[in-house]
């Protein structure tokens, strides 16, 4: 990838900084990321990565809007990382952890340790984010589930990563009441949480802070998407079966984005109409670049349209070319169901090791 000039960086990952107006919901059309808004609204084409800068911030809000605040991170609380289960296999370690993601809570997750590093700060690292999974959670993508192809933790840790997996909001071993905590959406506060297990990846001797990847599947797959919008820590994401533009999602029903699991605000603040929803995936995809990415799009994927997906990459694949980096957005489309085949699934772990100059083990 094309190294970026140091204040070009600044500008790219503002992220939730507070903007002047114009906001998410003052662009009509989602999928048009050519254009920008000044503070009196007068719309501007998008010309260099300067002007997509302040459209970003603009999608950040709009994200904001509708699953509420990123909280506050400038004074973050001590991990206090305790270790319940260790378990030892000839690759690598896997510890049955939890650790505090803010005060009062504490998030479990696996946090697998590959076997024989050799220094310190030398392995990549990846959070690997479940599917829905209420009972099972973070076990999912250990391969504890009936359901193949979903073991990418257990996987990338037997290829030498790094890899913390975490339980979703009230999924797996971990239970939060985010309205009693003031959170306006489960989506923000496993964001949050995310957010800290890269906190965690960095605490660690062996982890490489400038090499962390995403990945997930399903729900896995749109946190990642959110998480890598929201953290410029992670350099690479890829996406399973996570995502498709809202007027693409069963027609643009979009009533399933919007019980306690997710964002409550789409039906209470939006009335589940598309057209008023203040972000889509058009610009999460686009505001994550210049960073590789990749999605996994299933033909016969029920949850999440692939033809919308098509349309979306296509508009972002705008935003990677002013930087440059059109070959670092990339989609697959097997034929297949909700799923992760092996061989889209092996393919991204190889995109990963390229992002990450990750050299995998044998």
């Amino acid at each position: 990838m094309k190294s970026l000039p140091a204040m070009l960086v600044v500008l790219l990952f503002a992220t939730a900084a507070v903007t002047a107006e114009p906001k998410g919901c003052d662009y009509p059309d989602h999928s048009n990321l050519l254009v920008v808004r000044d503070a009196d609204g007068k719309e501007r084409p998008v010309k260099t990565t300067e002007d997509w800068a302040v459209r970003r911030r603009h999608i950040l809000d709009g994200m904001q809007d509708v699953m509420g605040p990123l909280p506050d991170r400038s004074k973050r609380p001590p991990l206090d990382i305790q270790t319940s289960e260790t378990l030892e296999t000839p690759s690598y370690t896997r510890k049955t952890i939890t650790f505090v993601p803010e005060p009062g809570d504490r998030l479990s997750a696996y946090l697998y340790i590959p076997i024989g590093v050799e220094k310190k700060h030398s392995r990549s690292a990846v959070v690997a984010l479940h599917p829905t999974q209420r009972e099972l959670g973070k076990k999912v993508v250990d391969g504890q589930s009936t359901r193949p192809n979903r073991a990418y933790a257990r996987e990338l840790a037997q290829r030498g990563y790094v890899v913390i997996a975490p339980d979703y909001v009230n999924m797996g071993d971990y239970k939060f009441d985010f309205r009693k905590s003031g959170y306006e959406s489960a989506t923000m506060k496993a964001i949050l949480n995310h957010m800290r297990c890269i906190d965690l990846l960095e605490s660690l001797d062996e982890v490489d802070s400038e090499r962390i990847a995403a990945i997930g599947h399903s729900l896995g797959g749109h946190n990642a998407i959110f998480l890598g919008v929201f953290d410029p820590r992670v350099k690479v994401v890829v996406s399973s079966c996570g995502w498709t533009p809202f007027h693409d999602y069963y027609g643009g029903k979009i009533a399933g984005w919007s019980h306690d699991g997710y964002m409550p605000r789409l039906k209470t603040h939006y009335n589940l109409n598309p057209d008023r929803v203040p972000f889509d995936f058009y610009e999460l995809v686009a505001a994550l670049a210049p960073r590789p990415f990749m999605t996994n799009s299933p033909l016969h994927d029920d949850n999440f349209d692939y033809r919308g997906v098509k349309k979306a990459i296509a508009k972002a694949a705008e935003i990677y070319k002013l930087y440059g980096a059109e070959e670092l957005i990339q989609a697959r489309y097997p034929d297949a169901e909700h799923d992760f085949p092996t061989p889209v699934r092996e393919e991204s772990y190889r995109f990963i090791d390229r992002a990450l100059k990750h050299k995998p083990n044998k």
